[in-house]
């Protein structure tokens, strides 16, 4: 039998027997490894670990501390659920069942059935019995009219629309135990490593997300290895409701929204407003030290921008219908880039001007299905921390090092100390979505591992991930809770400099492309502040809380020092809240307490004299009295230092 090289992750080779099995390398590497195994990577795409494996190629073999292993996981749990749904309600129809950010969901029509929490408790019992018998997961391949067959002997008319969209892909069917079900893959070696179960909720959901369709039910689950790991998520589940940044920031008075001005549109309150603008200043004042350059662009341009660009309409379903006045037709913008080359256009540009860094906090506009918006986390109007360079080749690889250094600036001076990145690059079998051609994007997914070997990250590689005019790395953040949030990005584009025809002239005199970075520290502006809020749990750091001080005086005879008081943290610029109401000094300390206020400077008779002031720390309680002058220096020292405490 011919062999066959297989690339591990350390860059070493093995010669296997052709039709080699991602079980069987497992085993190979280690029987440590062949126990643990969920999925394998072959030439970064996910697959099952039985599939055989027909010519050389790159794996990585993926156990549940992976990402990929996990979704593998909660895929296949799905599936096991759907089986159980099946035997205990016969005829119920399936609609999708994927792996989601922590667990999975399945959408089902069970006719005028509504589910209970005692249905619940049943299907989560039914899977424990299901998953004991162990069985494996099995793929197969079937003809396209075969499978319409099937599905139509069962009458799943959602899995007959499913399979009108798919005529002419090769169409798999994946089988466990009595369940059968349409599916892509991948799915872990058998059910019997789906150890620990919750069902968690029952939810409206219309097909497809299309409110004109009808509304199935969708349960959502989650299942670990162990009970352990079960019970510490859900404790994690419990700790996330307290942090729902929709909650603290309704009690921190952050932001507002509201059915009157519409859905997804979030109104930005005083406080919010100097939460985002403190956000902003540090990151402008970084963007200053590294020859960027602001800019302010229209929310609103002429349609064939866009369609130069390729965003409408590639991201036509996701925007706002075209505005047409005077014959012409206009888009709410939903990018800021095209606007940006327009500047670059401007006027003719030399080799010696270059690179060119453009920023701009540029507000931009989705239309997110309601079911989808959630908070700040999901909204249709956004601003992007936004900045496009226009480097020569050159100057590339040292450009995207100098990006990657900025993200992770930001993210360590915020307190996200843990984070992964993902090289996401095109699926080179499915290239008709991705603008550009082979060469180009050889080219930029060389340069984007390139620069992420240079600066040493931790990343992994996701097929299809890909802008669809650029590779990209994407920045995964672990949040207080153990959450992964997709933050900061930064992407290679070498096929928007021909669409928008860019040159600049370099040494030679001869016409030369320019290559276009597009980066994001923060991504959206409103996403990164939901995310910091639950992070935070609205308790921020000094330089960043709204209110960094409240001042309370004891009785009116203090009043005057108080405002005094006040004033000096003022004019220093400490943003300080003078409490002047006639209440008893606990209950101020409370509320304040309640209200998350870093510093509560506490004045009476005794303090006016000796020129102190009580202070008392968030969550540390009292710290003793302190010379006025010295309190001032404390606090204007530590927002200067912009430390992560309070």
């Amino acid at each position: 039998m011919d062999n066959i090289t297989i690339t591990l992750p350390d860059g070493s080779g093995r010669e296997f027997p052709r039709g080699v099995t991602g079980n069987e390398i497992a085993a190979a590497i280690g029987r440590g490894l062949a126990r643990d195994a969920l999925a394998i990577s072959v030439d970064g795409k996910v697959r099952d670990l039985f599939r055989p494996i027909e010519s050389d190629a790159s794996v990585r073999i993926h156990t549940w501390k992976d990402d990929e292993a996990k979704r593998t996981y909660w895929h296949s749990s799905a599936h096991l659920m759907a089986e159980a749904v099946e035997a205990l309600f016969p005829g119920t129809k399936f609609g999708i069942g994927p792996a989601i950010e922590n667990g999975f969901y399945y959408d089902i029509d069970m006719g005028d059935h509504s589910l209970t929490a005692d249905d619940l408790v049943r299907i989560e019992k039914k899977m424990g019995e299901l998953s004991a018998r162990d069985v494996p997961y099995r793929r197969e391949v079937k003809p396209w009219e075969d499978a319409v067959a099937y599905f139509r002997k069962k009458g799943d008319q959602y899995k007959l629309e499913l399979l009108d969209g798919l005529k002419g892909e090769e169409i798999t069917f994946y089988h466990q135990g009595n369940f059968t079900d349409l599916c892509f893959g991948p799915h872990i070696p058998s059910t019997g490593l789906i150890r620990a179960i919750k069902l968690l909720s029952v939810a409206g959901a219309y097909w497809r997300g299309d409110e004109k369709n009808k509304m199935l039910q969708r349960i959502y689950g989650v299942t670990f290895p162990t009970q352990k790991e079960l019970e510490e998520h859900l404790a994690r589940l419990e700790e996330a409701k307290k942090r729902d940044h929709r909650k603290i920031g309704q009690e921190m008075e952050l932001f507002l929204l509201t059915p009157k001005v519409g859905g997804g549109l979030p109104i930005w309150l005083p406080k919010g407003t100097i939460l985002r603008e403190t956000l902003e200043s540090f990151l402008k004042e970084e963007q200053r030290k590294r020859g960027y350059q602001p800019v302010i662009t229209p929310h609103i341009a002429n349609l064939n921008l866009y369609r130069t660009s390729g965003h409408y309409p590639y991201y036509k379903d996701s925007q706002f219908p075209p505005i047409v006045m005077e014959g012409e037709q206009y888009l709410l913008k939903p990018m800021n880039c095209p606007h940006h080359h327009q500047i670059y256009l401007a006027r003719p540009r030399s080799y010696r001007e270059l690179p060119l860094r453009l920023a701009e906090f540029g507000t931009v506009y989705r239309y997110e299905q309601s079911g989808e918006l959630n908070g700040l986390t999901r909204v249709r109007s956004f601003t992007v921390d936004d900045s496009h360079m226009y480097v020569r080749q050159d100057q590339l690889k040292d450009e995207l090092c100098d990006v990657i250094d900025l993200i992770q600036l930001v993210f360590s001076t915020l307190g996200f100390k843990d984070f992964k990145t993902r090289l996401s690059f095109r699926d080179p079998k499915n290239t008709e979505k991705y603008g550009g051609n082979d060469e180009q994007w050889e080219q930029g997914e060389h340069e984007i591992r390139e620069a992420a070997d240079a600066m040493k990250l931790d990343y992994f590689v996701g097929i299809g991930e890909a802008a669809f005019y650029g590779p990209k790395i994407d920045f995964m953040v672990l949040d207080a809770l153990r959450r992964t949030w997709q933050l900061g990005t930064v992407q290679v584009d070498h096929v928007m400099p021909e669409r928008f025809n860019l040159e600049y002239t370099g040494s030679d005199g001869a016409k030369h492309r320019p290559v276009i970075i597009h980066r994001a520290p923060f991504g959206s502006m409103e996403r990164f502040i939901g995310v910091l809020i639950e992070h935070y749990a609205g308790e921020f750091p000094l330089w960043l809380a709204p209110v960094q001080c409240a001042v309370l005086p004891i009785t009116d005879a203090s009043l005057d020092y108080a405002r005094k008081v006040h004033e000096d943290l003022k004019a220093a610029g400490v943003r300080a809240e003078l409490d002047d109401r006639n209440e008893k000094i606990g209950y101020k300390i409370r509320e304040w307490e309640v209200k998350k206020a870093p510093y509560m400077l506490i004045v009476g008779e005794k303090e006016r004299s000796a020129d102190t002031v009580a202070v008392r720390q968030h969550r540390k309680g009292d710290l003793g009295p302190m010379p006025r002058g010295e309190v001032l220096r404390k606090l204007t020292g530590e927002i200067a230092g912009k430390g992560l405490t309070t």
